[in-house]
């Protein structure tokens, strides 16, 4: 079964001042996702899919962070509180890994609250444990309700 990429754009503009912007970066993650899970499959560790799709990214052109501190800012004074964004691509989008059943609430809101913390404008959080990943990939926005039960898939079947 191929799977192809398909994405809303609803929240995610265009960054300023030309180059891929963030629909670009999101397409070009969703796709490196998809070639990493067609080369491992589900049953991994996180960390495995994590080393393999920032190696994916990276020769797809893209700068990669992998485990990025990220502090919260406290009355004015940033605390490290252990907070790790699994991916940032192109300093413009953060990738939260998993590798789990099924994808919960709570994971919607730790990957809004990394948004809101980071400043950045736009979330993926990909689950790697499912046949395909179809109902893997979930895209936010800082400001999205965390408490939305159902985010629209980005990924479908051809």
């Amino acid at each position: 079964m191929r799977e192809e990429c398909c994405f809303t754009t609803e929240g995610t503009e265009d960054t300023e001042g030309g180059g891929e912007g963030l629909n670009g970066i999101s397409g070009s993650i969703i796709g490196a996702a998809i070639e990493v899970h067609r080369q491992l499959g589900p049953g991994m560790l996180e960390s495995a899919y994590q080393a393999c799709l920032e190696f994916e990214l990276t020769a797809r052109g893209h700068s990669v962070e992998r485990q990025k501190p990220l502090p919260v800012v406290y009355k004015g004074v940033a605390i490290d509180c252990a907070y790790r964004l699994d991916l940032v691509v192109d300093e413009q989008v953060i990738v939260e890994v998993k590798a789990i059943e099924h994808l919960l609430p709570i994971h919607q809101a730790q990957i809004i609250s990394y948004l809101r913390l980071s400043g950045l404008h736009l979330g993926l959080l990909i689950n790697f444990n499912g046949a395909t990943l179809r109902q893997g990939v979930r895209r936010f926005h800082p400001f999205q309700s965390a408490s939305v039960s159902s985010v629209p898939s980005v990924v479908k079947n051809s």
